[in-house]
């Protein structure tokens, strides 16, 4: 699982937030996310910074945004 936390306003996402990212970015320069209604879009990549999480916290992190959004 990777994380990622937004550094730049965008549509539909927020600075500060952590948000799930689902592969790297793609030569668009555009990453997938998973944003708080638990749907996956693409957004430039250069609005997110890369989070190192264990594996433990990454895990739990993953859960408890699944449960948000359901």
């Amino acid at each position: 699982m990777k994380f990622v936390v937004c550094v730049l306003p965008g549509e539909d996402i927020m600075i500060g937030h952590v948000y799930e990212a689902i592969g790297d970015p793609d030569q668009h320069g555009m990453i997938r996310i998973i944003d708080q209604s638990g749907e996956d879009y693409l957004y430039p990549a250069n609005c997110f910074e890369a989070v190192t999480l264990s594996d433990s916290a990454g895990h739990r992190l993953h859960d408890a945004l699944a449960r948000m959004s359901a």
